[in-house]
């Protein structure tokens, strides 16, 4: 009896840890010739999908921060000189993604558009003022604006670099 339940305990073990398989690119996975590249080269073993680095940033507190290179597509980004950029991670939410040391910056024309950001992600709080100022880069309305009224925790991406895929 005992060398039955050992069996069953391995094979659900074996099973489970299949089951967690998480897929990732790494940078031999991706043909160069169809990115270009902003900031320093992404040279990260794994790269992750934005669904991915969604469930780690779960895990993360204010003042966590973890080394990462994700994939996602991009929902804005800054119209004055391309500083910024926010990036899905799934369908209500997204990081702010920022370059280190603002050495580098993106198109402004890129929404929609699939990109790969390698950096260190992180939890913040942003203030009020914050909001109202990426809200003012983004193009919103003096109303949208206004409607900003209360600090919020955000994630958050220093990029190293990025590729952008033609």
């Amino acid at each position: 009896m005992k060398k039955y339940i050992l069996f069953l305990l391995v094979t659900l073990l074996i099973l489970s840890c299949m089951n967690n398989k998480e897929t990732t690119l790494s940078t031999n996975d991706i043909a160069v010739e169809n990115y270009q590249l902003f900031g320093k080269k992404v040279v990260a073993a794994q790269i992750y999908d934005n669904s991915k680095i969604a469930k780690k940033y779960d895990h993360l507190s204010v003042g966590d921060t973890i080394t990462i290179a994700f994939t996602g597509k991009v929902n804005a980004v800054c119209k004055v000189k391309g500083c910024w950029m926010k990036v899905a991670l799934d369908q209500d939410t997204e990081t702010m993604v920022k370059f280190k040391d603002y050495g580098f910056f993106v198109p402004k024309d890129i929404e929609n558009d699939t990109i790969i950001a390698q950096g260190k992600a992180f939890v913040t709080e942003m203030s009020v003022e914050d909001q109202r100022h990426f809200a003012s880069d983004a193009g919103k309305t003096a109303e949208e604006i206004a409607a900003i009224t209360k600090p919020k925790k955000t994630f958050s991406f220093i990029a190293d670099g990025v590729l952008l895929k033609k």
